[in-house]
């Protein structure tokens, strides 16, 4: 598995790497960087991914993680990091280039996007569809039937009550407790959650 991005992010997945007795982790970097413990940090390969390795893009800002994936397009084969400590439902779904962390909580029918990350003990409960580059942060929860846009990232410990829908790139504030629907490109801070900003597309 070759991991992209040798940042702290990075780190926490070459962990569910090992975790799972990923064999062969291979850590690349358009930057130049010192080794990540035993594992020498080299420059992308001029001729692409191997054919018979896939890959995780370890970069937690999501529009970057965005960029790097439709750089690299269908030549590669992404694949998902999920740590053994977890609990996902059986009738979950989740898309490549996904990554779930230690005590992390996926129920029924949740169906999650490619390049998320669910973050440590972050929880996502039934019926819960995420889109593409999203990004839970640690102990979030959302609520039952709760709809989140492309690249939007709920900071730590923010809840949604069930039911809500939060638009695309969107920054729910650490702690928010969102009790209603987030229009797309807003911030939104506070207890309850009231929109700050609106970004413009």
């Amino acid at each position: 598995m070759i991991v992209y991005g040798a940042s702290g992010h990075g780190k926490v997945i070459i962990e569910i790497l090992e975790n799972i007795n990923t064999p062969d982790i291979t850590i690349w970097d358009d930057a130049d960087r010192l080794p990540v413990w035993q594992y020498p940090v080299q420059k992308p390969l001029a001729s692409g991914v191997p054919e018979n390795e896939q890959m995780i893009i370890s970069i937690g800002v999501n529009a970057t993680r965005k960029r790097v994936a439709e750089r690299w397009g269908d030549n590669v084969r992404f694949g998902t990091a999920i740590h053994s400590f977890t609990n996902i439902s059986k009738r979950a779904k989740i898309g490549e280039g996904t990554v779930v962390m230690a005590g992390a909580v996926i129920n029924a029918d949740t169906v999650i996007g490619k390049h998320c990350i669910i973050n440590t003990t972050a929880s996502i409960d039934h019926d819960c569809v995420l889109a593409d580059y999203v990004h839970i942060s640690p102990n979030a929860t959302l609520s039952g039937d709760v709809h989140v846009g492309e690249g939007t990232h709920i900071g730590s410990g923010a809840a949604t009550i069930q039911g809500i829908r939060i638009g695309k790139w969107c920054n729910i504030g650490a702690g928010a407790v969102v009790i209603r629907d987030i229009p797309d490109y807003a911030t939104a801070v506070g207890n309850p959650a009231k929109i700050i900003k609106i970004k413009t597309p």
